[in-house]
């Protein structure tokens, strides 16, 4: 099974770095009905924490964020990879990237269980198209 590579919008909210942010965040989300791509999280920086929120529209982030009187950053760029789990799946990719000289700023991967992974990648905002087309992201 080939990869499929999608290019996506997400925002990012910045929460405490406390204990049951992040949760509360998420169950606002899931009792909208909002089917994330992707969601990451991690310690920004003083005191706070940056929740990415990667949905297939962000129409519906941010009327729950204006609901729940969270500020979500402007729009972002970046990819969802998904495919059949191999050796060298994600290598694949980064290989891509680095032959072109595209430096990758951030990436998270994952095993998702039955022969399947997953994988979301940022590059900078000026590489952004060049990077979509190296990786034939549609």
């Amino acid at each position: 099974m080939a990869d499929q590579v999608r290019k996506v919008n997400y925002a990012y909210v910045l929460v405490s770095n406390r204990p049951g942010q992040g949760e509360k965040v998420l169950d606002a989300i899931r009792r909208s009905g909002i089917d994330l791509l992707a969601f990451s999280g991690f310690p920004a920086g003083g005191g706070k924490a940056q929740l990415d929120l990667v949905a297939a529209r962000l129409g519906p982030i941010r009327s729950i964020a204006r609901k729940n009187g969270w500020r979500l950053s402007e729009v972002k760029k970046g990819f969802v990879v998904q495919g059949g789990d191999r050796v060298g799946a994600v290598h694949g990719h980064l290989k891509k990237l680095a032959d072109a000289g595209i430096g990758v700023r951030a990436a998270d991967a994952v095993s998702a269980g039955k022969g399947r992974y997953g994988m979301i990648l940022w590059v900078k905002p000026r590489d952004y198209p060049r990077a979509a087309n190296v990786l034939k992201a549609k």
